[in-house]
This record gives structure tokens, C-alpha cells and sequence, in this order.
């Protein structure tokens, strides 16, 4: 699975066309699905955005909850019942519900936001003040990440034993 790197703005039209980032597209190439999912943020004023191939994970990792249960359900509503299968046209644009783009205040354009294994779209100047925020807070007190080791040479992965 490729990343979702950079931060990409893009005009929206008056239908709500917009386009994809090329690297995006890229990096989604080979899923069965020629598209995006798209959903409000439950935590933010943003679209999330993903892979078909992530909706799929997540489907897996909501199965480990109690079925029935009240996060369960939550989750499920929160996510799957608000997800919208987009498939991109032959230029790379998508159409954006109008639901959505009201959610984050889109209107004239769209900062695609890179997230690692997910997207973010934005509108541009709220995600601007968004990362001040986090920048100022992170040279008060810097955050730390864990770096996953890794991978070592082995048959599995094309090196020697």
C-alpha cells in the first residue's frame, strides 16, 4: 500500500467537481475500486478520505467489538453509513456530496491533506490555522514517535536467509 504524502489544493467547481491529485490516484492504482471513500470526520471539520482497501480494515477491526454493542453500532454509523463510494472521472475529478463539502466549509477550493495510509480534505484556511496550531503546541512540547524497525532481510522478502 503506497502513503498519502503532501498537502495539495484544488479548485472545486460550482458542481462540486473536484480534482484528485494526481500522486493520490497513484497511490490507489491496482484497488478494485477506481476511486475514493469519502466521510464526514466524526472529530474534525474535514472529509476523510481513503482506499477502498481501507474501508476494508476497518470493516475487519470493527468485527473484533462485541456485535450489537453500543460502540459497535456507533462506530459502524459514524464510518460505513456515512461513507460515499466515489469514482473518479476520465480527468481525475470526483463529485463531492454537497453534505460534505458543507461539513468542512469547502467552496471555492480544497486542500488535499496527506495523511500516511489516509487523506483529509480540507478547506484551505482552516486547515492553515489548524497546522499553526499544531506547530505551536509541538515547539512547546515536542511530540515523540516510535519508529517501527525495519524489515530485515529474509526469503520472505527477496533476501537472503
Amino acid at each position: 500500500m503506497g502513503l498519502f504524502l503532501s498537502t495539495i489544493i484544488n479548485k472545486v467547481d460550482r458542481k462540486g467537481r473536484v480534482s484528485v491529485p494526481a500522486q493520490f490516484r497513484s497511490t490507489l492504482a491496482g484497488q478494485s475500486f477506481s476511486g475514493i471513500v469519502l466521510y464526514r470526520s466524526f472529530t474534525l471539520p474535514c472529509i476523510e478520505g481513503c482506499g477502498m482497501d481501507y474501508m476494508q480494515r476497518l470493516s475487519d477491526s470493527t468485527q473484533e467489538l462485541a456485535a450489537f454493542s453500543p460502540e459497535h453500532e456507533e462506530l459502524s454509523s459514524l464510518i460505513f453509513a456515512d461513507s460515499r463510494p466515489l469514482p473518479w472521472d476520465p480527468e481525475g475529478r470526483i463529485l463531492v456530496p454537497e453534505d460534505l463539502l458543507a461539513h468542512a466549509n469547502i467552496t471555492e477550493t480544497a486542500a488535499f491533506v496527506g495523511k500516511g495510509q489516509t487523506f483529509q480534505i480540507w478547506e484551505p484556511g482552516a486547515h492553515t490555522a489548524l497546522l499553526a496550531d499544531i506547530r505551536n503546541r509541538a515547539q512547546k512540547s515536542p511530540p515523540t514517535l516510535r519508529l517501527s524497525p525495519a524489515p530485515r532481510p529474509g526469503p520472505s522478502n527477496g533476501g537472503a536467509p
